[in-house]
Order: structure tokens, then C-alpha cells, then sequence
């Protein structure tokens, strides 16, 4: 090994030692910001520096928890959520996929769409609760279909950027080993894109949990929307708070979940960091030489 590859060798373990201790430390913040802040909202509320009528401590809205979860209450509420944004979720993800793939690969087809996709997207996906309500009725298809909506153009548009996005070069390259149409659609323009096509459906995902809780309060008698709005409406903030952190956990696993079938999936980018770290430590030497 010549003296050039093991300085880059080094600076390649260097910054992998670093980029550990960065996840370690990133780790033990992401766990002690919220028991801190438990702490704090906890002592606050018994020196009455907060109103425990609006504000319960973390003390009394976990007992309610406990007991909202002993009796089967939280459950009855959860599931009925979770059914309506897990289905939504597939339907607007792979729709938006499909959709966003294929205005990506045939140009009139994105001439045809984009302008009106644009135009849409910027409706508020809930304005439309009261027409698809008025279409389908008190049913479970418009909550799914609010979800699904909300999805779809996150997702589309996210997977279309990430087929623009691609370098032109690595295409050509493609075609000249003898890649072209649907083997260059396959190897190249998917593998490529799905970064954008995971950031679209990370940041979907928390919006489908906000577009879900909001339908449940007008347009439901169950699940966790409906659960928040109904404490609210009887006065009792532990178990209107129990709901507003249930649907923070919910949309935290549910992202979660998005990224590690990530870290699943694109394994290649993780693949490729050693050499990218190596050959930018390579010229790192060379230059300073």
C-alpha cells in the first residue's frame, strides 16, 4: 500500500470513528430533550407556575393513560385511526409512485399534467373533506380517500424530482453499455430517484397523521381525532392530552418505519460512502501535496 491510499485509508476510519460518536451523541439527545422536558412541565405545574386545570402534569395525563389503556379505551381509538391512515397511506403512495414515474418518463404526459397537479396541490386537502363527504357519504371511503389525496401529490411530486434530478451523464452511460428503455427505466431511472421518491413518502407520512386527525374530528365518532375533539368539547384535558400524544407516537413510528425500509432498500448509497469518503481522502493528500 503506497503512502498516498494509507493516509486516505486513515482519514476514511477517521471520519467513520467521528461520524459514530456523532450518532451516539444524536441518540442520547434525541432521548434526554424529551424526558427534560417532561422534568420541567412537571415541576412547573406542582410550583403553579402553570394552570393544572389547562396544563395537567405529565403525572396525571400518564395515570390517565394507563387507564385509558387497561380498559381498552386508547385501543378502541387507535385502530380505527391506524386502519384509515395505513389505508390511505398505500393507496396515495402508490398512486403518486406510478403517477410521478411515468410523467417522469414520457414528456407529454407531464406537459398534459403538471400544470393542473400544481393548481391542485396547492388546495388544502381537508377543503375538499366536505365534498367527498357529500359524494360518498358518512362512510369510511372519503377519510381514506382525504388521506390518499394528501399523499398522492407529496409522493408525485417528490418522485418526479427525483427523476429530473438525474445526471445526464449517468444516463448516457447507460446507453452506451446498452441500457435503453426499459432496462434503462429499471437499472437506472428508479434505482436513481429513490431518495426523492423515500423523502416524499417520510414527509407524507406526517402529513397524512395530521390530514387523518383533523377528519376524524368533524367527520367521525371514533378514533383519535375524534378523541381530541370530544375531550375538548367535555372539559377533560388528561384525556384530550393522552390523544394529542398518541398521535405524536403514531406519526414518529410511522416515519420511523419509512426510514428504515429505507435503510432497507437503497443500499447502495450507504455502499458507495467508504469510496466517496476514500477518493475525496485521496484528494485531499494530493492537493495538500
Amino acid at each position: 500500500m503506497s503512502a498516498a491510499e494509507a493516509i486516505a485509508e486513515e482519514i476514511v476510519e477517521r471520519e467513520l470513528r467521528r461520524a459514530r460518536r456523532l450518532r451516539r451523541r444524536d441518540l442520547a439527545l434525541a432521548v434526554l430533550t424529551p424526558v427534560l422536558l417532561l422534568a420541567a412541565w412537571q415541576l412547573a405545574a406542582d410550583a403553579g407556575v402553570m394552570d393544572a386545570r389547562l396544563f395537567p402534569p405529565p403525572s396525571r395525563t400518564f395515570a390517565r393513560a394507563a387507564d385509558m389503556i387497561a380498559s381498552g379505551q386508547l385501543l378502541d381509538h387507535v385502530l380505527p385511526t391506524l386502519a384509515r391512515l395505513s389505508a390511505g397511506y398505500l393507496l396515495g403512495a402508490l398512486a403518486g409512485i406510478a403517477v410521478g414515474l411515468a410523467m417522469g418518463a414520457w414528456r407529454p404526459l407531464y406537459a398534459a399534467l403538471a400544470p393542473t397537479f400544481s393548481a391542485l396541490y396547492a388546495l388544502p386537502k381537508i377543503a375538499i373533506l366536505p365534498l367527498l363527504l357529500l359524494i360518498f357519504g358518512l362512510t369510511e371511503t372519503p377519510r381514506v380517500l382525504a388521506v390518499a389525496i394528501t399523499i398522492f401529490f407529496v409522493v408525485q411530486i417528490n418522485t418526479l424530482a427525483g427523476i429530473r434530478q438525474i445526471d445526464a451523464g449517468a444516463l448516457e452511460a447507460a446507453r452506451a453499455y446498452g441500457a435503453t428503455g426499459w432496462r434503462q427505466f429499471r437499472f437506472v431511472t428508479i434505482p436513481a430517484s429513490l431518495p426523492s421518491i423515500f423523502t416524499g413518502l417520510r414527509v407524507s407520512a406526517g402529513l397524512g397523521v395530521v390530514v387523518i386527525t383533523a377528519v376524524e374530528f368533524v367527520a367521525s365518532n371514533e378514533g383519535l381525532g375524534y378523541l381530541i375533539w370530544n375531550s375538548w368539547q367535555l372539559f377533560q384535558p388528561e384525556r384530550m392530552y393522552v390523544g394529542l400524544i398518541t398521535v405524536s407516537v403514531l406519526g414518529a413510528a410511522v416515519t420511523g418505519l419509512i426510514a428504515l425500509l429505507e435503510h432497507a432498500m437503497v443500499r447502495w448509497r450507504r455502499a458507495n460512502e467508504p469510496v466517496r469518503r476514500r477518493n475525496a481522502g485521496a484528494q485531499e493528500n494530493t492537493e495538500a501535496r
